[in-house]
């Protein structure tokens, strides 16, 4: 019973998922990027920056305290139209992120500012295209 029981719960944690596919964390090994959201509640913090208070989500890096704030996120049609900003608020963009299958996103800028990233004292460009993928 409790073998049936923890498997009802894992399919319907599954199936919760599929249906919000633009809610969890995102992550791009190359570039130890990763991606925090929930688009539909948009109730995501920024960790030591409650500041900004709840968001849709935010771009951050590994081992860095700098972020990119998900100020805007519209679902429509397996997509997401995104504005982002950066931290320190001078920089802006707009980007798409995509669902390519139940694992893999590709986020794609499409106006605006380059997203950058800190990597050893000096700014990382990011790809215009960023697959990022399911933890």
């Amino acid at each position: 019973m409790a073998i049936l029981m923890g498997g009802t719960t894992l399919m319907a944690m599954a199936q919760n998922e599929g249906e919000k596919p633009f809610k969890g964390y995102l992550y791009n090994k190359e570039y130890a990027v990763f991606l925090r959201m929930n688009f539909y509640e948009q109730n995501i913090s920024i960790p030591g920056q409650e500041l900004y208070g709840p968001l849709p989500g935010y771009l951050g890096k590994d081992r860095y305290t700098f972020y990119w704030p998900i100020v805007t996120a519209e679902v429509k049609d397996g997509k997401a139209i995104l504005t982002m900003v950066n931290d320190y608020g001078s920089e802006d963009l707009t980007a798409q992120l995509t669902q390519v299958n139940d694992s893999v996103f590709e986020l794609k800028q499409l106006e605006g500012s380059t997203l950058k990233m800190p990597e050893n004292r000096k700014w990382q460009k990011l790809p215009k295209v960023l697959e990022l993928k399911r933890k």
